[in-house]
């Protein structure tokens, strides 16, 4: 009897220290926004994704002044509006809308200006926004490679050009690009998607460089893909929460280029970088085993 009340015991001490680790941790990153985004002007777009909204609302609570993108207006509404019904007014900003939609490059330049005219400057910039296909390269058109290049790389890179000469002019700015793995690491059946992902991150590493002059720094976070309500617990992606608090961290440290990835694809970057071949090799197989896998039977 002695030694099952000693257990009880043990384990609510247990969820106590766990309760009051995870209370710590949750004042520590309220404090943590409220010191990095209070009174900033910030830009999220596609702030309708899953990691839109958390971004949307951590920066909220925190005090900045959000602009939302997204391509859905009712959407956006209902985003501003939970954001505004969930927060303290008296320490809050009601958010800015704008619908913005990379598949129609057209409307981009009149949506910088009302992106411009919302504050008059901006202070961060996410870019959250991403397209994915998965395909055999004989099997996608032309068109759709387009598309995937105006969502993943056009669309974001004329929205930097248009607000750029604000950041310069301001000598200030943080500039966020929120990156797949694979604008690093390429992976079969994802040609079109990992060659946007590519092309705009080395347009950003680029810009890192021209833009410090100006006080201005460019982040780039590339991760593995990022978990929803329907993906088992146990894969291997990160949660919108924890891409969220990893963004906020990035824009408190400055820190130029971060990797959330678990070990797996951690070592397949170290092995396409060291031995090109056998990473090379290993890609082919993997087509080959799954070509074999979807052949159906004779």
């Amino acid at each position: 009897m002695r030694l099952d009340v000693t257990s009880v015991w043990l384990v609510l001490s247990v969820v106590a220290v766990a309760a009051g680790v995870f209370y710590l941790y949750s004042l520590i990153l309220r404090h943590l926004a409220k010191t990095t985004v209070r009174n900033k002007v910030v830009l999220i777009t596609d702030s309708l994704s899953t990691l839109g909204n958390e971004c949307a609302q951590l920066f909220h609570t925190g005090g900045a002044r959000l602009i939302l993108c997204g391509s859905n207006w009712e959407k956006l509404e209902t985003l501003a509006e939970r954001l505004m019904t969930e927060s303290d007014p008296a320490l809050t900003f009601p958010p800015k809308l704008v619908e913005l939609d990379f598949s129609n490059m057209e409307s981009v330049p009149d949506v910088i200006s009302e992106i411009l005219e919302c504050y008059g400057c901006l202070d961060v910039l996410i870019f959250n926004s991403s397209m994915k296909v998965k395909a055999p390269v004989q099997c996608l058109s032309l068109e759709m490679d387009r598309i995937v290049m105006d969502v993943n790389y056009f669309g974001p890179i004329t929205l930097v050009k248009g607000v750029l000469s604000s950041l310069i002019c301001r000598r200030t700015g943080h500039i966020l690009l929120v990156n797949s793995i694979q604008g690093k690491l390429t992976m079969p059946f994802r040609a079109t998607y990992a060659a946007s992902k590519h092309a705009v991150q080395a347009f950003f590493d680029c810009l890192r460089a021209e833009v410090q002059e100006y006080g201005i720094t460019v982040s780039t976070v590339n991760h593995t893909f990022i978990k929803t309500p329907n993906v088992k617990p146990n894969s291997l992606g990160v949660t919108p929460k924890e891409m969220a608090t990893e963004l906020l961290k990035t824009l408190n440290s400055k820190k130029k280029e971060i990797l959330m990835a678990h070990s797996i694809s951690k070592a397949a970057l170290y092995v396409r970088s060291l031995f090109p071949n056998l990473f090379f090799a290993i890609m082919a197989k993997g087509v080959r085993n799954t070509a074999a896998v979807e052949m159906p039977d004779d």
